[in-house]
């Protein structure tokens, strides 16, 4: 039943976007599982990073839904290192603390231009 669930979110995601959504499973220190869709692809020093979201967060514009109550400490996104193996696979790495730091920064600094 969880499968339907899941299929039915980035269904909805790949019909409001008309993009294909990446979904991307990574695995925490202790084993577990964790479900994530690629947001958006930065390239820092030639290198390129995704954005990942957390599968359960909510899609929806309603602000007044129960879903977008959260912890504001929470992390709501990850950021990983995309290499690529011999058959041009995305592999997701951890990036390097100062990696970080600078896709941190020009993610920053691509909201602040909106803003």
């Amino acid at each position: 039943m969880e499968k339907d669930i899941r299929d039915e979110e980035l269904a909805a995601m790949q019909a409001e976007g008309e993009e294909e959504v990446i979904c991307v499973v990574l695995t925490d220190e202790q084993g577990n599982e964790h479900e994530f869709y690629q947001d958006m692809v930065i390239t820092v020093d030639d290198k390129q990073f995704a954005v990942l979201v957390p599968m359960e967060d909510c899609c929806c514009e309603d602000d007044d839904c129960d879903c977008h109550e959260h912890d504001e400490e929470e992390d709501t996104c990850v950021i990983a290192r995309m290499d690529f193996d011999e058959n041009g696979e995305a592999v997701y790495t951890a990036p390097t603390d100062e990696e970080y730091e600078a896709v941190a920064a020009k993610y920053d600094e691509m909201f602040e231009d909106e803003e």
